[in-house]
Formats: structure tokens, sequence, C-alpha cells
């Protein structure tokens, strides 16, 4: 997965683990999956937001289950994804599961979309 997350500590934003997953053979590749990311997760402040909850379509046709992580910093989130930890039992999940996947960095608080504007024009 590349990014282009960068940390500037003095305005850490908190960095958020998306995937979403379509075709998931529940077998037991995505039960060890499961059993094991809980333990990848906590040397990075990581913790489950989002995790394959009931899902209502309000647009478009949605065919899978969401997961959202969120983590401290774009340096603790890059951290678990490229730990041994986490890259030994990527591919349980890769490949028993059609999905993509993303680092995404929040916004701060008080943000407003009208914010945007001034990183676009």
């Amino acid at each position: 997965m590349s990014t282009s997350l960068t940390t500037n500590h003095a305005t850490s934003r908190k960095v958020y683990a998306i995937a979403y997953l379509r075709d998931v053979d529940f077998g037991p590749e995505i039960i060890d999956y499961i059993e094991r990311i809980d333990a990848t997760l906590a040397p990075y402040g990581g913790r489950f937001l989002v995790h394959g909850g009931k899902l209502t379509p309000a647009e478009g046709a949605w065919d899978g289950d969401l997961v959202i992580v969120e983590f401290p910093d774009a340096d603790a989130a890059r951290g678990w994804y490229d730990s041994a930890e986490y890259q030994a039992i990527l591919p349980l999940r890769t490949e028993h599961s059609t999905s993509i996947a993303c680092l995404v960095e929040g916004v701060p608080a008080g943000y407003r979309a009208v914010d945007k504007l001034a990183v676009l024009l």
C-alpha cells in the first residue's frame, strides 16, 4: 500500500486504515487473521471504529464489508502496516478475499468543507 502520509508532530492528525472487503472466503485463514489482528494493532495504538457492521447503502451498490481502524498519527499507522507482525498475517486476508485498502489522514478539529478551497485554489 503506497501512501504520501506525512507526520508533522506539532499538528498530528489521526490516520485511518480503511478496507473494503468483498467475496470473503470465511474459512480457517480468515478466522486466523481475525484472531491475530488485535495483537498487531495494540503496539501502534490502533483501534477498530468499524468492523463489518450493518451497512445501509445510501448511494450505489455495496456488496461487501467496511473496516475502519483509527491510529493516533501517520507514523503509527505506517508502522503497523509495515510491521513484521501485520505483514505475516496480511496474506491471510488478501489471498482469501477481494479487497482494497488505504491509509488516510483525518481532518483537524473544527474543520469545515470550505477549508479545502484554500488547498485547491
